[in-house]
């Protein structure tokens, strides 16, 4: 699940919204709602960005909150070392194997420390 995904699936829960439904205003597929929010497909276009924001209300802080989740949530990331410290290299290569074994408190360790 990318962190756009759980805050669209939250949303769309707390407000007692269901796929079809979300998916008809959107006018896009349920599948690809249920894909979103599963992580299966990455970031959303800024258009359907701005119609979520739309159909659920948000406006200000909570419009900006909803596009920059989207930013960050791309499920199949790559990254370029090209250039950068073998340290660097062997901590991409060392992340991308281990990541799914990370527990949620290395993980919020991680992001404190990169200053997230």
């Amino acid at each position: 699940m990318t962190p756009f995904g759980a805050r669209l699936r939250a949303l769309r829960q707390a407000r007692g919204v269901t796929l079809k439904e979300l998916a008809a205003a959107l006018q896009v597929s349920p599948a690809y709602i249920s894909a979103l929010e599963h992580g299966r497909r990455g970031r959303p276009s800024v258009g359907l960005i701005h119609q979520v924001n739309e159909f659920f209300g948000l406006i200000w802080d909570d419009a900006e909150e909803m596009a920059r989740l989207a930013r960050v949530s791309h499920p199949k990331v790559t990254l370029d070392t090209s250039g950068l410290s073998p340290e660097a290299t062997e901590l991409a290569n060392l992340l991308a194997a281990r990541i799914r074994r990370l527990s949620p408190e290395v993980i919020r360790e991680m992001r404190r420390l990169l200053g997230e």
